[in-house]
């Protein structure tokens, strides 16, 4: 059974789970899809074609599906999918893709998204991901599992942020990350690995000492060709799917460049 608000406004065409509670003045809109056990605490608004999957939970004020923020933006069909297990606190945005960007805006799963923080137009956001205060992701960015974005720290339009990364707080990030890193600075330069987050998160000792041995062979300035280094580090670990998943990720095609040490930049 549905525990809404008296004050709360909810479409008729919305479709709605079981188990759901929305609170004081929110609002659903026509096109939306809420799953089971869904929590809208109060002054929530989720609006478009929006789709939000079981056990998610949204503070006051977050605005989710609204038009994206894409002067681009011509008010096509495009759309957002938020995963199950997801906690959006207060005055989060979340908006949907754009023709520009394939359609879609797709979150993942058990991601926590603190007060104030932005996922625009078109963003890919895996699962049991963190973004915290204020943490803003531009058009078109990839945010992988597991990767952790600071405070108040900002990610350019199309940046790919790998697995398990970590993105300290302040941080303008206009290039890529790799997994496993660090990246930090006013123009975030790649600092070493999140080796905390990879501690917290059970890898192995053994894994981890692998992780640095191939993080310093990627970025020994005594080879001076990067693709040199990838070919050298990939054979050389080719049985480690942990750094063969960052070697894969740096080869990928890309909009944006790769963060570097601070010692290599520019």
């Amino acid at each position: 059974m549905n525990q809404i608000h008296p004050s709360a406004i909810i479409d008729s065409k919305a479709q709605l789970g079981t188990g759901i509670e929305i609170g004081p003045f929110c609002y659903v809109g026509p096109e939306v899809i809420i799953g089971d056990n869904v929590h809208l605490v109060s002054h929530v608004t989720i609006s478009g074609r929006t789709e939000i999957g079981a056990n998610c939970k949204f503070y006051p004020f977050s605005s989710i599906g609204h038009y994206p923020q894409d002067l681009k933006y011509n008010g096509e069909p495009s759309q957002l999918f938020i995963g199950v297990n997801n906690t959006i606190r207060e005055y989060v945005t979340i908006q949907p893709g754009t023709e520009g960007g394939g359609m879609v805006t797709k979150v993942g799963d058990n991601n926590l998204f603190m007060a104030s923080a932005h996922v625009a137009h078109d963003c890919r956001v895996g699962n049991n991901v963190i973004m915290a205060n204020c943490a803003t992701l531009g058009g078109h960015v990839t945010l992988e599992d597991y990767a952790f974005v600071g405070g108040l720290a900002a990610v350019h339009q199309f940046v790919r942020v790998g697995a398990h990364s970590i993105i300290g707080g302040l941080s303008a990030v206009v290039q890529d990350v790799i997994p496993y890193g660090h990246v930090k600075g006013e123009r975030a330069h790649l600092a070493g690995l999140n080796l905390v987050g990879l501690k917290r998160r059970g890898f192995s000792t053994a894994t981890i000492q692998e992780l640095r041995s191939a993080y310093d062979d990627l970025f020994d300035v005594a080879t001076p060709s990067l693709s040199e280094r990838i070919e050298v580090v990939a054979k050389k670990y080719t049985q480690n799917e942990d750094v063969m998943q960052l070697i894969g990720f740096i080869k990928q095609e890309s909009r944006r460049s790769l963060c570097l040490p601070e010692s290599m930049a520019g």
